[in-house]
């Protein structure tokens, strides 16, 4: 890290050395003229300092990137088993480690998981490092994230890509605090450089760019990536990798959170899960013109989604919202009626196998993704394709 250190000793004027920072970020204390926490170190001071009386200074680690090596990908555990995220993950892991030859690791904490270790090593993983203990059968953010640093400090993982679930929303971040080093979340493309810095590329300033995001003086570099982001790792009929069963001291399993009951959510029907997706758009002209895409997403047998101005006005509920600020969907066929393609928009559905889209605007962003464009008034595509589908079902 940077930091302004002030030579007090030469300095001949002090109230002309505080008016030289053009954010008043120095004041005279006492006898000494000394930095507030507004100093943006932005060197102003420093260049009209005539005697050295201020310079920045550095603090930063040495980095030994010998001693950091591979892709470690976090294995998140619930009820049902190992989340899909993971498989996702670990398919992205083993292109990137490929890159620079080096290894993909696991880690798993929970109890009772040498089922789940087994599956992992099907899906690319060389070593499974579990964590297996009755303390840690529910999620504790404590033992959990001490399990996280032991892990880290014995492995020393060069890259480490985490779920952007819930779990590690609250984990990821925790755990790069405790090692000073960067976290990049909602990634939405991973890349790998030859020197092993971790690109790492996601949507910024509301979508209207693409901001590209490197760690090169810390490690591990993390990254959090959402659910239907990544292709699914392929999974090997006859895996070689290993299970490293690891240890925790009894101090670190212990919490201050105790679970009295743990109550299974209600499956849902969700767009995350759909095969077919219905979208509707800023294209629609009122809440009552909602049942025209409804109708097609019917026709079809298709969830129904929605673009975050129609979620904000309350037309659609915020579980059907595609986009970075909503859901993540890979269907089979997605339908866009009305949808310009923003980046947070498109960031949210490009993984679909196959878009259909349709606006009038010609030049929307939309067909640049589209396998199929339909130019022209939604309302007057969506009835001659119901037509169509009513005379095809007739």
């Amino acid at each position: 890290m940077s930091g302004l250190l002030i030579h007090n000793e030469k300095i001949t004027d002090r109230e002309a050395f505080v008016k030289s920072c053009p954010f008043g970020a120095l004041e005279i204390q006492g006898d000494k003229v000394a930095a507030t926490s507004a100093c943006r170190v932005c060197g102003v001071c420093v260049k009209r300092a005539r005697n050295g009386e201020a310079e920045i200074v550095t603090d930063e680690k040495i980095l030994d990137r010998a001693a950091w090596s591979g892709v470690a990908v976090y294995a998140e555990r619930g009820m049902e088993g190992i989340h899909p995220v993971s498989f996702e993950l670990l398919g992205k892991a083993r292109e990137l480690a490929d890159k620079v030859g080096q290894k993909v690791t696991c880690l798993l904490v929970g109890y009772q998981v040498t089922e789940e270790a087994s599956e992992l090593l099907r899906y690319g993983a060389d070593a499974v490092y579990t964590y297996d203990h009755a303390a840690l059968g529910e999620f504790r953010m404590e033992p959990y994230a001490a399990a996280f640093e032991d892990f880290i400090e014995k492995t020393h993982p060069n890259a480490i890509l985490v779920g952007a679930t819930t779990l590690g929303r609250q984990l990821a971040p925790r755990v790069a605090a405790r090692f000073a080093t960067g976290l990049t979340a909602d990634c939405t493309i991973l890349d790998m450089e030859e020197n092993g810095d971790l690109v790492q590329i996601r949507p910024a300033f509301g979508g209207n760019i693409m901001a590209k995001i490197l760690t090169p003086a810390t490690r591990p570099q993390l990254a959090t990536v959402r659910y239907k982001v990544m292709n699914e790792a392929t999974p090997k009929d006859n895996p070689t990798g290993r299970v490293i069963p690891m240890t925790l001291p009894a101090e670190k399993l212990v919490s201050a959170v105790e679970i009295l009951e743990v109550r299974p959510k209600e499956k849902e029907k969700t767009i995350e899960s759909a095969d077919v997706i219905v979208a509707a758009g800023r294209g629609l002209r009122s809440k009552e013109d909602l049942a025209l895409v409804e109708a097609l997403a019917d026709a079809l047998g298709a969830e129904l989604a929605a673009t975050r101005p129609l979620v904000e006005a309350g037309w659609v509920s915020p579980r059907r919202q595609i986009g970075l600020s909503g859901r993540t969907v890979r269907p089979k066929l997605i339908i866009t009626c009305g949808i310009s393609g923003s980046v947070q928009f498109a960031a949210g559905m490009k993984g679909a196998e196959c878009i259909v889209a349709i606006n009038k605007d010609e030049n929307a962003p939309i067909f640049h993704i589209a396998n199929y464009s339909l130019v022209g008034d939604l309302y007057d595509i969506i009835p001659k394709l119901l037509a169509e589908l009513g005379g095809k079902n007739a």
